[in-house]
């Protein structure tokens, strides 16, 4: 072999090792800040601008350490809000009550203005749901299965929670319980086939995360795997047969690789829509 036939192997090799790895550690480990206009029916003009920060699915665990979890929290506390919500699965570790109390003492740090909301996802009622219910009532994020108004000049909307779709009593209709069929409301709600399920309550938005984007987009074939019923709910802005719903790619994942899918801290700029 001679050195120009030496030389582009090596080139060839070197490259087929960067773009193995991209997936597995460069895209896996980086973290978006990601800012959304979204529409929503009935939304107080007071309300036009609202910030929401939008969390979901950490997993902490494995692929995202404790270190990392407080990076977000610190981050997330210096970013401009109004309010912050998190859509749960919030662990990986199942049956570990350690795990859970070491997650939460680090949420329990975020903060917003006009408040900080969570529901569950799957994994933390696998994990212990009842442990994490506790700290989420000690710190006043707990918004499962209850809805809170958030007054601005005069004008409200409401906020409520789901359970989890796979692992709870969805509850939509008890949770809005009281409020006022006209006025607007927003729902958190891990996993985004809740939208489909039969409720009477008029819902305006939904925010869940789940699935991750799918962690896997395929150019112009999109995610081979999601892990809900309707295909369509894969990440951002989708408008639904009931209602309107934000999808987060979340910031966790329960397999190492990430490809044309990063990670994100979602930024929704509320705005109203005719």
């Amino acid at each position: 072999m001679n050195m120009r036939s030496f030389l582009s192997r090596l080139y060839l090799g070197g490259g087929a090792l960067l773009a193995a790895s991209y997936p597995l550690v460069i895209e896996r480990l980086s973290l978006q800040i990601n800012t959304y206009r979204i529409p929503v029916r009935r939304l107080p003009q007071a309300f036009d601008g609202f910030t929401i920060i939008h969390l979901a699915d950490l997993h902490y665990g494995p692929l995202l350490s404790l270190n990392g979890v407080q990076q977000v929290v610190d981050q997330v506390n210096c970013m401009e809000r109004d309010i912050v919500v998190n859509t749960g699965d919030n662990l990986v570790h199942h049956g570990n009550p350690q795990a859970v109390d070491e997650v939460w003492r680090v949420l329990t740090q975020l903060s917003a203005p006009r408040g900080v909301y969570s529901v569950l996802g799957n994994h933390d009622h696998w994990g212990g749901a009842g442990r994490s219910l506790a700290w989420m009532e000690k710190s006043g994020q707990n918004l499962s299965h209850r809805s809170v108004a958030i007054e601005k000049h005069g004008n409200r909307i409401w906020l409520g929670g789901a359970g989890d779709f796979r692992a709870d009593e969805p509850g939509i209709d008890a949770a809005f319980a009281g409020v006022p069929d006209e006025e607007c409301k927003i729902l958190l709600a891990h996993n985004p086939d809740t939208a489909d399920l039969p409720f009477n309550t008029s819902v305006q938005l939904v925010l869940s995360g789940h699935t991750h984007g799918g962690q896997v987009v395929l150019p112009f074939l999109g995610p081979p795997v999601l892990p809900v019923h309707n295909r369509r709910y894969s990440s951002g802005f989708v408008r639904s047969d009931h209602t309107n719903l934000f999808i987060s790619r979340g910031i966790g994942s329960t397999a190492p690789i990430r490809f044309n899918c990063p990670a994100e801290i979602a930024v929704l700029k509320l705005t109203p829509e005719a």
